[in-house]
């Protein structure tokens, strides 16, 4: 079972070119989602959105909600730490554990949810997340894999809303990328 999205649109503005594309897609077969983006702009600029919290806390949280990040330690067998913060002040924690670090290539981690002590809620699904980075003629591609345990697990957090959710981050990196570029 297949569930494909496809977004062919320009980004904020009209700034990106043409070759923007977002998919996102659902594999319940293999309990995955695949995510596929462009972005108009270089690699280490795109990478540092990813692995740096300044950036990321710009982006990560679909509006209104906000990110922050309470701990950053990007390295292999380290960790960030961080809520996505609604308009009200409700916060929900989570962990994303950095296994594997290739230097603006890849890396790999491991995301649960948690609570406020940074204890990992196991009633909540956790996934394994395979980030690949590469650039051609100024876009970057992003590539993300992101796999859990059981089909039930997947389901929840499509249930909850992530589809939506992270396109919108997505969409708001870039804004930020945007930002960065005319700095």
């Amino acid at each position: 079972m297949l569930n494909k999205e496809k977004s062919h649109q320009a980004g904020p503005n009209n700034l990106l070119s043409d070759s923007y594309r977002n998919d996102f897609t659902v594999n319940k077969a293999t309990n995955t989602v695949f995510v596929n983006r462009e972005f108009a702009a270089e690699l280490s600029l795109v990478w540092d959105a990813f692995t740096k919290q300044e950036i990321l806390d710009q982006w990560w949280a679909p509006k209104p909600w906000k990110a922050k990040t309470k701990i950053m330690n990007f390295e292999n067998g380290g960790r960030r730490f961080y809520a996505m913060v609604s308009p009200e002040g409700q916060e929900h924690w989570s962990i994303q554990e950095f296994t594997s670090i290739s230097a603006k290539t890849n890396f790999k981690m491991l995301s649960s949810f948690a609570d406020k002590d940074e204890k990992i809620n196991t009633e909540m699904p956790a996934s394994n997340w395979d980030l690949n980075f590469s650039e051609e003629n100024g876009t970057t591609k992003v590539s993300i894999t992101i796999k859990h345990n059981s089909l039930a697990q997947l389901e929840k957090i499509i249930e909850m809303g992530f589809q939506g959710g992270f396109t919108m981050g997505l969409q708001q990196l870039d804004e930020v990328l945007i930002t960065l570029n005319n700095k």
